[in-house]
């Protein structure tokens, strides 16, 4: 019998050889995100993402005409494009913003927390899907409305969607079905023609629907009155890609990359246009078909409904070089392009889609019908391959498996005990264990393993904790100068704070609590001295500060911490003399989101790494300190709770913490979770972006108060981000830009008046991380050594 250990390990193997030979995203009526777009009704248009640029801005060709490029200094991910709307990924998925026909801007979606990882326009309906906690959920909008309802279940959770011309179609990610939704019941007559079908993929296209099943076999269902399902020749894993137009479908063939064409009366299988050039991906309008050559990354269009009478040769469109794929920085499961490095102008890479792909086995076997008799033996022996794979990978964890018994103890009813509160990667982004009956997408679950083992390599401690040094009353008054007032530097949740020497060198910074004995006062110190004692003790992180030791000497109670030299970061935000005298620091958008970013990693490691995990309850800018490096670190866990050891939320004696950055709903419900400690980092970033305290005062020479997120979070929806970030700072740099305004929506995120509606701090980090990758090349910035970026 295998155990758990062993299951783990086949299952990941399996889930790793599943997801990382999945095939590349094709383009439908209008297309699927991806990085050319169609844009079709009142004037033809063909987009594309350029290359060879610093930003990845959107160039457009239109009835003739080279258009301006579109929002010049902004980068995108993908595009899409309908009839008269043309949408763009901004880079990072976070934002997605569309144009009419008059290219005017309208930003429809802004979620830092919930990032879309697709994006599909058929005809006048937009849908997506965005990586949350719960997978791939979809979202849909008609025009500028969200029109979620239209989902047959808003909940489904879906590999990849596809749009056509009044409905759209998705693979679901629990069965590997089809489902459809829409206007009309053709979407009930398109689901039901593939309710036998396990398929990889699907692509809509005008009254019609393709795509790869999991034997590699292409299968179309729907209207046939112009041959659009007559496929020319079906071999298992024959192809690569797919275009629907209105009646035509068009495929790239996987062997030579080139496309062939059927349906549309005959007016497509005929063309002689594209022989013998290979295509990258191929995008359908309604009646023309535009693909991006491999050759030079040229655009070439074709079909009776293409404008052809503005070019002699009818096809080539005079665009710049386009990116083949997006540019990322997260390693590739396959292969490089070439060119990769110039085609993303030194940010990152563009990864070759795989060659063959494997999806996830089918629930049951499909139906015998749509296996082709003449390659009946390619797919099985695919499958047999996997099986192959998955069996030595099953031998070799049953190995595993009887070696980690006799180390662990457990076959004989022992168990080594390991320490509490080292890091674990089983922890999902919530903070808690995942729960088996709503397991995390495979992209984002590969993702947030690698992320997670990155920052622990750079982050986390390997060590046991040690136990806190005891010190005698005598020797820290002497280090301190018997705790005179120019020794203090500041004061904590239950003392002064003094700074001092210790004999053999080091320097410290020691907490005094001053209260006198048999009162209230005292035992709230006390609790707090205790709390801070219990937490730092055992717990160890780059990003959390040190605890040396401690002295507990009749009613005197004092910790003993490790120095911090550049103080707090309130300090340097908020005190005059201060920014002045380290403006050349501080006064930096990228050293700002690198100081956000360290915080939030020693957060995330209380909430998601510690065991039982700790609430901290007092996430201020004045408790993020900074060391002779400039690396932060969060302190003074007087007021820190362990949380519950699942995902509820409870309710302690009282709320606890700081005006202006303490939970409304904490505060007003006594509801306390981890997402407590999200509203205060949400201040925190606040902070860093406008320069305000977390409630300042509205005139220079007094006035209303009023909060930081009252003044900030209004001018952020509206697009005015400009208008309030901290002048000392200056205008961020073109690089810059995108990163300030994704922190600006994480935090406007972290602040939502319930705690259901904010990110985890996982998700949280994740945001910092690309946004620090987005400034990376910015100037005038100090780093404190290597910092691990991952990009989703």
């Amino acid at each position: 019998m295998t155990t758990p250990f062993s299951a783990v390990i086949a299952a990941t193997l399996l889930f790793l050889v599943a997801v990382l030979l999945l095939p590349p995203p094709v383009l439908s009526l209008g297309g699927s995100a991806a990085t050319i777009a169609v844009v079709y009704g009142s004037a033809t248009t063909v987009c594309t993402i350029a290359a060879g640029q610093p930003t990845q801005q959107i160039q457009c060709w239109r009835n003739g005409q080279l258009q301006p490029p579109i929002l010049p200094n902004t980068s995108f991910d993908a595009v899409a494009g309908g009839r008269d709307t043309l949408c763009g990924v901004r880079s990072g998925g976070f934002s997605l913003i569309c144009w009419n026909t008059t290219f005017t801007p309208k930003r429809i979606y802004n979620n830092a927390s919930a990032p879309l990882t697709s994006l599909t326009i058929g005809d006048t309906q937009i849908c997506g899907l965005i990586n949350t906690t719960n997978g791939g959920n979809a979202i849909c909008w008609r025009g500028n409305d969200i029109s979620s309802s239209r989902i047959p279940n808003p909940s489904s959770r879906f590999r990849m969607i596809s749009s056509g011309l009044g409905f759209s179609c998705g693979v679901l990610e629990s069965n590997n079905r089809v489902s459809c939704w829409g206007d009309d019941g053709f979407a009930n007559l398109i689901q039901s023609e593939f309710a036998n079908s396990s398929m990889v993929n699907i692509h809509v296209g005008g009254r019609h629907a393709c795509g790869m099943d999991d034997l590699g076999f292409l299968i179309c269902r729907g209207d046939n009155s112009n041959g659009q399902l007559n496929i020319p020749t079906n071999l298992a894993y024959e192809y690569r890609g797919l275009a629907l137009g209105a009646n035509h479908s068009c495929a790239i063939r996987r062997l030579n990359r080139t496309v062939i064409c059927w349906g549309g009366n005959g007016e497509f299988s005929s063309n002689n246009i594209t022989n013998g050039i290979s295509f990258e991906s191929v995008v359908a309008g309604l009646n023309f078909t535009c693909g991006l050559v491999t050759s030079n990354f040229s655009v070439i269009c074709w079909g009776p409904g293409f404008p052809n009478q503005y070019y002699s040769s009818g096809i080539h469109l005079p665009l710049l070089r386009s990116l083949p794929g997006p540019c990322i920085d997260s390693p590739c499961p396959c292969n490089l392009y070439p060119e990769s490095q110039s085609l993303c102008f030194g940010n990152g890479h563009i990864c070759r889609p795989c060659d063959i792909p494997i999806s996830i086995p089918p629930i049951s076997p499909p139906s015998p019908s749509i296996i082709s008799p003449s390659s009946p033996s390619r797919g099985l022996r695919k499958g047999l391959l996997v099986f192959a794979i998955v069996g030595s990978v099953g031998g070799f964890a049953g190995i595993c498996s009887v070696i980690y018994c006799l180390w662990a103890g457990v076959c004989f009813g022992k168990k080594k005990v390991h320490n509490s509160v080292q890091p674990t990667i089983t922890a999902n982004s919530n903070g808690g264990h995942q729960s088996s009956s709503n397991p995390p997408s495979r992209s984002s679950t590969l993702r947030r393993q690698v992320s997670i083992m990155r920052r622990q390599r750079s982050g986390t401690s390997s060590k046991h904790a040690d136990k806190a040094e005891e010190y005698l009353l005598s020797d820290l008054a002497t280090a301190t100068n018997n705790f005179s007032l120019q020794n203090k530097i500041g004061a904590g949740s239950f003392g002064v704070v003094y700074k001092g020497k210790l004999p053999d060198g080091r320097e410290v910074a020691i907490k005094r609590s001053e209260s006198g004995p048999k009162t209230k006062k005292f035992q709230e110190k006390e609790t707090a001295f205790d709390s801070e004692l219990a937490f730092l003790s055992r717990l160890h992180h780059k990003h959390l500060v040190r605890l040396f030791g401690y002295c507990e000497e009749r009613d005197e109670r004092l910790l003993v911490y490790e120095y911090m030299k550049n103080g707090a970061l309130y300090d340097h935000l908020h005190d005059k003399n201060n920014v002045q005298k380290n403006s050349s620091v501080i006064n930096s958008w990228k050293i700002r989101i690198k100081i956000s970013l360290d915080a939030a990693r020693g957060i995330e490691y209380l909430h998601s790494y510690a065991v039982p995990p700790i609430i901290h309850r007092d996430i201020k800018s004045s408790n993020i300190l900074l060391d002779a490096n400039w690396t932060a670190r969060v302190s003074d866990f007087g007021l820190s709770l362990m949380g519950p050891e699942n995902d509820r939320d409870y309710r302690p004696m009282k709320a606890a913490g700081t005006v202006g950055y303490i939970d409304p709903e904490y505060y007003g419900l006594n509801v306390l979770t981890a997402k407590s400690d999200v509203y205060g980092l949400g201040v925190v970033l606040l902070e860093l972006l406008t320069g305000k305290r977390a409630i300042f005062k509205t005139g220079e020479n007094g006035g209303a108060p009023m909060s930081v997120v009252d003044y900030a979070v209004p001018a952020i929806m509206a697009g005015e981000l400009s208008k309030i970030l901290d002048p000392r700072v200056g205008p961020p740099e073109l690089n810059e830009s995108e990163a300030v305004e994704l922190v600006a929506y994480t935090a406007m995120h972290c602040v939502h008046l319930e705690g259901k509606d904010r990110p985890t701090m996982t998700d949280i980090v994740a945001n910092l991380e690309r946004a620090l990758a987005l400034c990376e090349d910015s100037h005038g910035s100090i780093s404190s050594g290597p910092i691990s970026i991952v990009s989703d």
